[in-house]
Order: C-alpha cells, then structure tokens, then sequence
C-alpha cells in the first residue's frame, strides 16, 4: 500500500517550520520518520503535508554537561547511545536505547520523535518520565518547556500542540550516589517490548518506570517497600492508575506477571549500581 497524497515542505529554520504547521492544520512533521512512515504506507495516517525538518542545522545536537543531557530533535538514537558523555552523566539513556528496535532503525530514528510519537510501549518516553525530563518546543506563540509530567496525555496522545515543533528533550543528570537499571522482556530483541521496567535508587527514594504496561508511560513510587514487596506494590499502583491492557501481544494477567518478576530484578540492578 503506498501512502495518500500530500504536500511536502522542507524549510530551513524552526521558524518557518512552525509557520508551516500553523498554516495547515492537517500537516504533520517529519524527522526521522521511522514511527511516521509506517505509517504513512498503511493509510493509518494522511496528513495534508508533511514538513521535513532535516534541512534545519543545528537540530542534531546532543549536549552533556553536569546538569544532564540535551537531546536536539535530529539527533539520531545511534549517535546517542554511542556518546561516551551522554553514559556517563545519565546511563539509563543508553541502557534504555539498546533495546530500541535494531541498528538500522536506530540509525534514522529520532529520540526527540519517539518521546512526541508518544507510544506507552517505547522506551524513551518511560526514561524521560522516570527521570522528570522535559522537551522544549516552539510554536506561533515562541518557546515553552514541557515537563514530562505534563507530556503525555493519552494512547499515542502528547500535549505538543499540532503547530509546534519540538526542538530538544531534557534528560537530568544522575545524581551522585544515585543507580538506574533497564530490562524488558520481548518475543524478539528489537520487536516492541511486552512489559519493560526501568528503575532509579536515589538514597531512600525507589522509582520505577513502566512500559507496555498501561495506555500512557507510568511510573510508581516504591520508596520504602520490602524488596520482596515490590512487584505487588507496583501492581497496586498501576492497576488503579489506567490498567494494565491486553493485546494480541500479551494478556493482562502475564504483563502482571511480568511487571511481578521484573520489577525486584531491576529495582536490585539499580541500587547494586549506587
């Protein structure tokens, strides 16, 4: 199947590039296009125009620094998994990264595109959460920051606005003394994840991060609980919130059973690394 008809526009800054969005309800952007294409071939998605943002210099950065790591909305997942700096001041990005589909998609994928296509069951998103990133966009109004608190609203749904364009996501340093783990268990290495966890041990502060569990990235407060606890009391808190869901993937009752096994397993993976 080949994808509906639309206008293309390839502009040159953000400027115009929000000017375009904003001039076409109907248009959608494109950066790495490896969530939208698909997309696109399946008529699942037929935007009215598509508007390119790899004629924009300066979107691929990835910045380091001992606040955290800034990712630009072209830069790609392979060159941010293999930044030695991005490792070494906030390791659950990489640890995260690894399971991102394989090497080709990560070669053309976007980090920044797979935090805004807001899929529960992709990494990225649960890592920003987890860590209370932010993305910063720009739209006709200027520039806002979002906190991923506030990011993501819905099944594939995020509050960027359709004539924004988001310019960089924010990942916080790793506190010192601090320890993150990631691990998910899916029927392939590459395919979507059936349930992943990610967890960060700060001191007596216990968190852990849910994906392809609920409708939206989830994270559960388990600060205080016994280790042997912990699977149980994460279920108790993602039950309520939302639910966990069944698929053609996977039941209800085994991704309960998965965030059950995982959830000790990684939260101990984190606090061995403080």
């Amino acid at each position: 199947m080949k994808p509906a008809p639309f206008a293309y526009h390839r502009p040159g800054s953000v400027a115009e590039a929000v000017t375009a969005l904003a001039g076409d309800p109907g248009a959608k952007v494109l950066a790495g296009g490896q969530s939208l294409v698909p997309l696109l071939s399946m008529r699942l998605a037929a935007p009215s125009a598509l508007v390119d943002l790899n004629g924009i210099a300066g979107l691929d950065l990835v910045e380091v620094d001992a606040t955290g790591v800034r990712v630009g909305a072209l830069a790609r997942h392979a060159d941010v998994l293999a930044s030695d700096d991005v490792r070494r001041v906030q390791p659950l990005v990489p640890l995260a990264l690894a399971h991102v589909a394989h090497a080709t998609i990560r070669n053309r994928g976007t980090t920044v595109g797979s935090l805004v296509h807001a899929d529960a069951a992709a990494e990225m998103p649960v890592v920003l959460s987890l860590l209370d990133g932010s993305l910063e966009v720009e739209g006709p109004g200027g520039r806002r920051t979002i906190p991923a608190g506030e990011l993501y609203v819905g099944p594939l749904e995020s509050s960027v606005r359709q004539d924004e364009v988001a310019v960089s996501a924010f990942f916080p340093a790793l506190a010192p003394g601090a320890g993150v783990a990631f691990e998910e268990i899916a029927r392939r290495h590459g395919d979507y994840a059936l349930v992943g966890v990610a967890a960060l041990v700060d001191g007596a502060s216990v968190k852990a991060g849910f994906l392809s569990v609920a409708d939206i990235p989830t994270v559960v407060d388990l600060s205080g609980v016994a280790d042997d606890d912990l699977g149980e009391a994460a279920l108790a808190q993602l039950e309520p919130a939302g639910g966990i869901h069944s698929d053609i993937h996977a039941t209800a009752a085994y991704r309960a059973h998965l965030v059950r096994v995982l959830t000790p397993r990684v939260v101990r993976a984190a606090k061995e690394g403080t």
